[in-house]
């Protein structure tokens, strides 16, 4: 007898409806926010039917959290683009800097889509908000290698500092001048590297 996996150990199927809804949802939750766009909103920019949302998604917040982790999907291989360009740890952090400036300074930047989802969805044990909290792991991780690399003499507190730095240039950037704050971050970034 053949048993068929449960839907929440399945793997992800690609499908051009999914990638729709997916690509949909990032665009309405990033501009106007996760808890004011529903469902059928997703369902009918996406033009799909509602059957193919929920064979895709069990709901709205399993909607989120795959936005949130296709988001986390596509900072990881922009970042592993970065490191295979970058000659050395400081190169890849000005790298880094300068990705996320171009970001602040782009059109229609409403800031880190991992901190506003964090503000709407407050539950740390809520799927999203864990989906939030594994990103920023990754990213201190990355940034602690980076550092450590770099001769850094205590690379958690130098990545703790740039988390900082880009969690402040986010909303500065979002709130007022992004120019700015992407001046600031990078400042910020280069009195770490030469800390070193």
């Amino acid at each position: 007898m053949t048993r068929t996996p449960s839907a929440s150990k399945a793997p992800v199927r690609p499908s051009e409806a999914r990638a729709r809804l997916l690509s949909t949802a990032a665009r309405l939750f990033y501009s106007e926010g996760i808890r004011s766009v529903g469902v059928d909103r997703v369902i009918a920019e996406a033009e799909v039917t509602r059957g193919t949302f929920y064979r895709h998604f069990p709901g709205k917040e399993d909607l989120v959290r795959s936005y949130l982790e296709a988001t986390d999907q596509s900072i990881r291989e922009r970042f592993a683009a970065a490191a295979r360009l970058a000659a050395d740890s400081s190169e890849l952090l000005r790298l880094l800097v300068d990705g996320i400036g171009q970001e602040l300074c782009g059109p229609g930047f409403r800031g880190c889509p991992f901190i506003n989802a964090a503000a709407e969805y407050g539950d740390p044990d809520n799927p999203v908000h864990q989906a939030v909290l594994t990103h920023r792991a990754w990213f201190h991780e990355t940034l602690t290698e980076a550092f450590r690399d770099g001769g850094s003499p205590d690379p958690e507190r130098a990545a703790d500092l740039m988390v900082a730095l880009r969690d402040g240039a986010m909303v500065a950037g979002y709130l007022g001048d992004p120019e700015a704050a992407r001046r600031t971050l990078a400042h910020g970034t280069e009195t770490l590297i030469a800390a070193h």
